[in-house]
């Protein structure tokens, strides 16, 4: 970072082009350590002097199209170093080895990383100790404000560049140098967002830091550690990331109970035992109902009363350490505040009536119409692809049972097998499809708020995934009634869903980067740094997380929903995540290019996924209960009629919600300690904010 304190942009003067290429030609001498580089010339100047300093620590990769000319380049690195007030993002830029070169390295000085802190509403350690939500006016007052590096997580500080580069706008129209004439940005034009369309702006990656990962990757995925480093994580990867490891870490260590529950009623109930291997062995389940040696209550009844409370239970205690975490890592008051459009928001430019601010406009009733008329029928017609798919596995399940009855052979025995496979095969390419299909529909509606986008985006994924993944079981359960089938289904899912997406997953991402990318990545101690940076670009992007979040769910489904067929689904789901946890590790850290993570306070429209799975649960066990042969023959000695039956299940199911809600009211969402601390949070920011006023008045 320059010590000069004249004003930013200094290094992209188009003036000055000789002297920047000689600059640049220094800086890519000077890129030789990653974490903390010496200011040198090379790297655009700041106008504020707080923010002076001996160090630039390089943060974020911009790739730019390999026929960029020098004059283009100039300008966007000037643009970059401009102050905000200018429509320029305020951050540090580096030309690379040269004026012509296609990449730009980008830091971030102290003020620009303090301001966005306050916008963002990260909280932070403040001189007493505690979290407080950070104020720059206040900035001084907390703890290592003076140190960038230790005061944000490097998450935060990459996503803090990546989001100043894409809040720049123009202040008015002007071509762009070394551009065709077409090409004109207007006023309030998000200029990050044009230039990405145009495809002068490739590619723009967080740097990963070999030794940091190196370190993380030992105490993550590497040898016998049990615990997972989730602080070290929230501060590489970011919050996101972060709490999906830990909501996988607290759902696997959560399925012991339901597992040892599961195999107690495998060993000890012989019921259990007789469905599991006549399921196994494909013949038709048949229970001996005069056998009185069973117990009054089965092994059935108690693995779904268990699973309608357990989740419940284990939801409620998520939500207190989710609380928990979210204070530790200063996202628990997190900003909500009027933001600039999405980078991909389009519209014709006019008066927002809210903000007051120029910017494009977008009517609601057209977004509406788009809805109505495209995605609606769009997701219909897939939802339609499901049903297809379901019922030629009941024409091939059919003509399986045939062929078994004919031949009654160990091959026709493993046929019967064929048509859940091919199905599952079927389903999960068709989820594959319908995600891209889901984010061209909701980039089409073109919602102007990210948090709008990404809340219409999952609910399409969701609707879907609900449908495709357990349609087929409910109407196995429900229309069909065919208890054996079921339980031979949701075996198949189990053992095969789990396979296929540690194939899919690692196994062949890991084959293509070991045969394919890595040979094309190899380095040596004399390639330049710039050669290194351009090495991480090679990387595919991280997919995120939304394959991990829907794999979870649907587990969490299985057994929630059906695992009264199946006791020992628990034990399958607890053996297949001990793996996923190192596997999905492993993949973010070797696989995939770092992610830019913007901070969170929860796992968001994910959560309350969760909890309507764990309410739908009751109704899904109750009316399988309906089916147990040991159910029937109670009743039918009771006397009990069809429609008593029917109503007692019903008032059961009703007294089971009842139980749910009263359990999750007696658990709070948060700890006692959190909500005094979220208090006084508010409370003090209130404050703050009274005295900013007062001090305007006065002044």
């Amino acid at each position: 970072m320059s010590k000069a304190g004249d004003d930013g942009g200094g290094a992209g003067d188009g003036s000055d082009s000789s002297k920047q290429q000689d600059d640049g030609a220094a800086g890519g001498k000077v890129l030789r350590k990653l974490t903390a580089v010496p200011a040198r010339p090379g790297w655009t100047k700041v106008s504020c002097p707080c923010c002076v300093s001996e160090r630039v620590e390089p943060l974020v990769l911009v790739k730019l199209r390999e026929k960029t000319g020098p004059e283009t380049k100039r300008w966007l690195l000037k643009l970059i170093g401009a102050p905000q007030k200018d429509g320029g993002a305020s951050l540090l830029a580096h030309p690379g080895e040269d004026a012509s070169g296609d990449l730009i390295i980008l830091s971030a000085p102290r003020c620009t990383l303090l301001r966005a802190t306050e916008e963002l509403g990260l909280c932070k350690t403040y001189q007493n100790g505690d979290m407080e939500a950070f104020s720059y006016s206040d900035r001084d007052n907390f703890k290592d404000s003076d140190n960038m590096e230790v005061f944000l997580t490097l998450a935060e500080r990459q996503f803090i560049v990546k989001y100043e580069l894409e809040g720049m706008r123009m202040k008015k129209d002007m071509k762009v140098p070394g551009l065709p004439d077409s090409f004109v940005l207007h006023n309030r034009d998000n200029i990050w967002q044009k230039l990405i369309s145009a495809r002068i702006i490739v590619d723009t990656i967080p740097l990963n830091f070999p030794d940091k990962l190196k370190n993380l990757g030992e105490a993550w995925y590497s040898g016998n550690h049990l615990a997972q480093p989730l602080d070290s994580v929230n501060e590489y990867f970011g919050s996101p990331v972060a709490f999906y490891f830990s909501f996988l870490d607290f759902y696997t260590w959560s399925l012991l109970p339901p597992a040892i529950l599961g195999m107690f009623i495998a060993y000890f109930s012989g019921e259990v035992q007789r469905e599991m291997v006549e399921s196994v062995s494909g013949s038709k389940a048949v229970v001996d109902v005069h056998d009185n040696s069973e117990p009054l209550v089965s092994g059935h009844m108690l693995q779904a009363a268990f699973s309608m409370l357990w989740s419940t239970v284990f939801i409620e205690l998520w939500k207190r350490r989710s609380s928990s975490l979210s204070y530790r890592w200063g996202t628990l008051q997190l900003a909500e505040r009027f933001a600039e459009p999405r980078p991909g928001f389009q519209g014709d430019l006019g008066v927002n009536p809210v903000t007051g601010r120029t910017e494009p406009l977008f009517p609601e009733w057209q977004r509406e119409l788009r809805m109505a008329l495209v995605s609606i029928p769009v997701v219909g017609l897939s939802l339609g692809l499901v049903v297809v798919g379901m019922l030629c596995f009941y024409w091939a399940e059919a003509m399986m049972q045939q062929l078994h009855k004919d031949w009654n052979s160990l091959l026709s025995r493993i046929l019967l097998y064929m048509p859940s496979v091919l199905h599952i095969f079927y389903t999960n390419m068709l989820s594959t499809v319908y995600k891209r299909v889901a984010q061209s529909l909701t980039e089409y509606e073109n919602h102007r708020e990210e948090s709008a986008f990404q809340n219409h985006l999952t609910a399409k994924v969701l609707v879907f995934t609900f449908f495709n993944y357990f349609a087929v079981l409910f109407h196995i359960a429900f229309f069909k009634q065919d208890v054996p089938l079921l339980r031979k289904r949701l075996a198949s899912l189990l053992i095969i869903s789990q396979l296929v997406n540690q194939m899919t997953e690692v196994v062949i991402p890991f084959l293509v980067d070991r045969f394919i990318s890595a040979p094309n990545r190899a380095e040596s101690e004399d390639d330049s740094q710039q050669d290194k940076f351009r090495n991480q670009s090679k990387l595919p992007p991280f997919p995120g997380l939304f394959a991990e979040y829907i794999e979870l769910l649907v587990q969490f489904g299985y057994l929630s929903l059906f695992s009264c067929v199946f006791p020992l689904t628990a034990v399958l789901l607890l053996l297949n995540n001990l793996t996923e946890i190192r596997t999905d590790a492993y993949k973010i850290c070797r696989l995939f290019r770092k992610p830019f993570s913007p901070p969170v306070a929860n796992m968001g429209v994910w959560q309350t996924a969760f909890e309507i799975l764990s309410f739908v649960s009751v109704v899904s066990n109750c009316w399988l209960l309906l089916l147990s042969p040991r159910l029937q023959k109670l009743c039918r000695e009771g006397g009990m009629s069809s429609t008593n039956v029917l109503l007692v299940a019903v008032m059961v199911e009703h007294l089971l919600i009842i139980i749910k809600f009263i359990i999750a009211t007696l658990i709070p969402d948060e700890p006692d300690w959190i909500q005094k601390k979220r208090e006084c949070i508010e409370y003090r920011s209130m404050q703050a904010l009274r005295q900013q006023k007062l001090q305007n008045y006065e002044s």
